[in-house]
Parts: structure tokens; sequence; C-alpha cells
């Protein structure tokens, strides 16, 4: 499948990257987009077709009662980049919605997160698609790990 073009989302990214601040300014606007998003502050470290890197420190809003990230912070970083990553790589004749989110809890989450998802381009295809997820500690150790199944169809 082809890489997307003219894409919005990559090009408010790119315009937004030439700023002072612009990954903070990105990353607000985003979070704007679907307000659940801002209550784990997430800042986008990296977005390029087919892929989004997707930060949350580690900070009280955000633990759990054993001082620990909270898994639900962590999904809700992990939805971010996936949706954030989705919107700028699909196709410009296609259109997608989530279907569910499998994870694993694969270690305590004790530092800041990286949350990462990713595709490859020719994954997008009319049809069931499972978007890879992860996220990481500071240490690099996985966090959590798994898939957010997406439904792509064509546009109209």
């Amino acid at each position: 499948m082809s890489q997307p073009t003219n894409n919005k989302v990559m090009a408010l990214y790119q315009k937004f990257m030439a700023w002072p601040f612009g990954q903070k300014l990105f990353s607000m606007v985003v979070a704007q987009t679907a307000p659940y998003f801002a209550t784990i502050k997430p800042r986008i470290l990296e977005l390029r077709p087919h892929y989004c890197e997707c930060f949350i420190k580690k900070r009280r809003g955000v633990q759990n009662h054993i001082k620990t990230v909270h898994v639900i912070a962590i999904a809700n970083g992990i939805e971010m980049a996936m949706g954030v990553m989705a919107e700028a790589s699909i196709p410009s004749n296609l259109r997608w919605i989530p279907k569910g989110m499998n994870l694993e809890y694969t270690a305590k989450a004790g530092t800041d997160i990286r949350c990462v998802a990713q595709v490859k381009p020719e994954q997008w295809q009319p049809g069931n698609m499972a978007v890879a997820v992860t996220a990481l500690d500071t240490l690099g150790v996985v966090v959590v790990k798994g898939e957010i199944n997406l439904w792509i169809t064509q546009k109209g």
C-alpha cells in the first residue's frame, strides 16, 4: 500500500516541529481532540508514517496505590500513540475505527513511560488490522505489550 499523501496530521506535525516548543504544542493540540488524553499529559516524541512514540511522565496523577504508573494511564498513552500513528499513516482512500485492545502487563512501571505504536505499510488493507503496541520504562524494559485491533474500510 502506498504512503499517505497530503496527510494533514503529518503536515501539522512537521509545521509544529519547526517552532520552539513545537513538540509540546503539537502534543497539546492532539490531546485536545480526545480530551481524556489530556489526563496523562502526553508528549509525542516521534511521529513518522507507520510509527508513533508517546511519552508519559511518572507523576502523582498517573500513579496507582503502589506508586507505579497505572496501567490504565499506560493504555491511554498506547491508544494515543496508535491513533496519531493511524491518522498520520492511513492511505487517503481508507478509514479506521478501533475494535478492541489486548494488552499484557509484563513488568511494574516504576519510571516515565514511552508508548510505541507501529505497523508495516502493507498492513493498510480493508478488514481487520492489528497494530503492535508496546510501553517501555526508561531502562527499556517492556512494561506493557499487545495490540490494538482496527477495522479498516474504504471511504465512500
